[in-house]
């Protein structure tokens, strides 16, 4: 499998000499369903895949997949033999950095301690074989509220995860990892132009000055339009952007591209990649939401069935996590789960339902909706998966990925 940067380098030279525009997906693998999905939806467009994993989803501690990063890159490497499928699929880190996985917030680490963690965390990526090192130290709890982190702050705290990394590289003699850095988060500063490239330059010197240049990041990420609460994508801001960084040899990476309207903009634009999470949580949700309204309607014609109850466990789940307070509204503030509309009751167990998908009731009550089905469908499971190929099938083709390892190699 080759290098991420080797691929990069040949999607500016395809833009350059062919007029060729091919964008690379990311999905984050927050389940094992969009796991599996992501397998078979790479194999039958014959597409490379990216995989990233937040700190949150899998980590040392197995994150809220139960996956370590060795586990991860196994199971991962289980569905590519299910599947038959011998191409470039390649598990990264997203947003590696302080306090960034949520517990470190939780429990108030100081800069030293959650810097400790983190750096283990990218030797354990590394031990597992990890293909691409998000680094992220945009964010400082220990700043006043408001407050932002210093561009010169942001490189400093960037080059001392790069240099850890590479050290543990070479002390473990691993091959070549690539690097992904920056983010398109307003508190890391760099949604400015001036301090996008206050930020490259700055990068580029300390990493020459450390003998460090063949760890130049092959991925920028940037602000580019999108966020939590926006799905358009900018298509003018990208092309400047791409017109900065492809003579470094390094393309734009967004993130936050779920649900976006203009999928096809991001190709003809130069974008490099595009990671695409909650909405195929969204789709596994809804999948199993109908496979519930199936279960109802062969409960009824079949005597003695009892049903799963899958959805109430699934919200009871999110309840009992506290994830959804996160994303309450300020007239929602102080509510009860309970108090909220029935919409807003689904949106948030449907956005939360990712942190729950291991707990034990649910994996106990998607197992009785499963065996309730199978009289009538043998392979319920297969019908989530497929509902969630569908939807990554939806960016393969927006990206111009399909049949994309004719012209990648």
């Amino acid at each position: 499998m080759q290098r991420l940067s080797t691929l990069i380098h040949k999607l500016i030279a395809l833009r350059n000499e062919r007029q060729i525009e091919v964008t690379l997906l990311a999905v984050c693998p927050n389940s094992v369903a969009v796991l599996e999905a992501a397998v078979v939806a790479a194999r039958r467009s014959n597409a490379p895949m990216l995989f990233a994993a937040t700190l949150n989803q899998v980590d040392r501690d197995g994150g809220y997949t139960g996956w370590t990063q060795r586990a991860f890159v196994a199971v991962l490497a289980e569905y590519a033999r299910k599947y038959n499928w011998d191409g470039p699929l390649y598990p990264c880190l997203d947003h590696g950095g302080q306090w960034l996985k949520d517990m470190h917030a939780i429990k108030r680490l100081d800069l030293e301690a959650t810097t400790g963690e983190v750096k283990a965390s990218l030797t354990a990526a590394l031990e597992a074989g990890y293909k691409l090192l998000h680094i992220d130290p945009t964010v400082d709890k220990t700043l006043p509220p408001g407050a932002t982190l210093s561009i010169d702050l942001v490189v400093d705290r960037t080059v001392e995860l790069i240099v850890h990394a590479e050290s543990e590289r070479a002390r473990l003699g691993l091959p070549p990892v690539d690097y992904e850095v920056g983010t398109e988060e307003v508190h890391g500063g760099l949604v400015d132009y001036a301090n996008f490239e206050r930020f490259l330059t700055r990068l580029r010197a300390e990493l020459a000055a450390r003998g460090l240049l063949h760890a130049w990041p092959c991925f920028i990420v940037a602000k580019v339009g999108t966020d939590l609460h926006t799905t358009f994508f900018d298509p003018q801001t990208a092309a400047r952007l791409y017109a900065t960084v492809a003579p470094l040899g390094s393309l734009i990476k967004g993130h936050y591209t779920d649900w976006v309207e203009n999928p096809a903009d991001y190709p003809a634009s130069g974008m490099g990649g595009a990671n695409v999470g909650p909405e195929f949580t969204a789709e596994e949700y809804r999948a199993l939401a109908d496979l519930c309204a199936k279960e109802r309607a062969l409960c009824h014609a079949r005597a003695g069935v009892a049903p799963s109850d899958f959805m109430a466990a699934l919200e009871q789940a999110v309840v009992d996590s506290g994830r959804w307070q996160k994303w309450l509204q300020p007239d929602e503030s102080g509510c009860d789960f309970a108090d909220l509309s029935p919409d807003r009751r689904d949106w948030l167990a449907q956005t939360g339902a990712r942190y729950v998908w291991t707990a034990p009731a649910v994996v106990e009550a998607r197992a009785r909706l499963y065996d309730n089905l199978r009289p009538a469908m043998p392979d319920p499971h297969g019908y989530v998966v497929e509902r969630v190929a569908a939807a990554i099938d939806r960016y393969l083709t927006a990206f111009n990925l399909f049949d994309s390892l004719t012209l990648l190699g």
